[in-house]
């Protein structure tokens, strides 16, 4: 499970980064740090949620 986990919040933690960023830029939100941390909190977001799918498909 541990090698699923890896792979899906690579996954999902780049998904979530890149929506993270386009709802920050739709959002109205300029500046290179502001961007790089929704960007960063996408990716964070995705490692649970890459676990709960994990979980799920096991």
């Amino acid at each position: 499970m541990k090698r699923l986990v890896l792979f899906l919040g690579s996954i999902i933690g780049a998904t979530l980064a890149f929506v993270f960023v386009v709802v920050a830029l739709v959002a109205g939100i300029q500046g290179l740090w502001p961007l790089l941390g929704a960007a960063f909190a996408g990716y964070l977001a995705g490692w649970p949620t890459a676990f709960v799918v994990a979980r799920r498909m096991r």
